[in-house]
């Protein structure tokens, strides 16, 4: 399935975009390639939608007023209070060449080892993975029904990839692991990103995003 999204052309920055954001616009850069940086306006629900579906993993097809261009989203500024997102940036791919991205790990199904008294460990929560964009999977599954007693493992080296997709983590790293009941276990945290605090000036863009209060 092609996920899309359509962009407008933007002739306004900084608090001029107050208004642009109350109207449900959201400013985004797309920059990436041989282009230079440009500034546009995405219909925020809709924006939503396409983070929703496509994550940071999955290519979009943006139109920029007009021009077509195949680009994942990149990163992401949502309000320090609301949550919402005020700004986004798009990175622009090359179908013919391999990207390195970071994909979510899904975990399905039951550990019969936590039947025996076992704690289930999910050491990772996302990996680093290499391909070309049309072969970019949403995220991994792994399935934890192969945890059937109290020294199981599952290692990067046992997750399947996608046809296209190379592994960019160590083969002997612990993806997830059963720890005996009463053992003290620290689960690899997922950091968390500070996103309001996330400078726009990145990969030689300007600053020119300030969030409205």
């Amino acid at each position: 399935m092609i996920i899309k999204l359509s962009a407008k052309k933007r002739e306004v920055f900084g608090k001029k975009l107050a208004k642009n954001r109350l109207a449900g616009e959201l400013p985004v850069i797309v920059y990436g390639g041989k282009a230079k940086a440009e500034s546009f306006l995405v219909d925020t629900i809709e924006f939503k939608k396409v983070l929703t579906q496509a994550g940071e993993s999955s290519i979009i097809a943006l139109d920029c007023a007009g021009v077509n261009k195949d680009a994942l989203i990149h990163e992401v500024q949502v309000h320090p209070i609301n949550g919402e997102p005020v700004h986004a940036d798009f990175l622009v791919v090359d179908k013919n060449k391999p990207i390195v991205v970071s994909v979510p790990l899904i975990f399905e199904g039951v550990a019969p080892a936590v039947k025996l008294g076992g704690n289930l460990v999910k050491v990772l929560h996302e990996v680093e993975i290499e391909a070309l964009p049309k072969d970019l999977p949403h995220d991994l599954k792994i399935d934890i029904s192969v945890l059937t007693d109290l020294d199981s493992q599952i290692l990067i080296k046992d997750i399947v990839l996608p046809a296209g997709v190379t592994m960019q983590n160590e083969a002997e790293e612990v993806v997830a692991s059963i720890s005996e009941a009463g053992e003290t276990v620290v689960e690899e945290a997922v950091e968390a990103v500070d996103l309001s605090a996330i400078e726009v000036e990145k990969k030689g863009k300007k600053e020119e995003e300030e969030v409205a209060e």
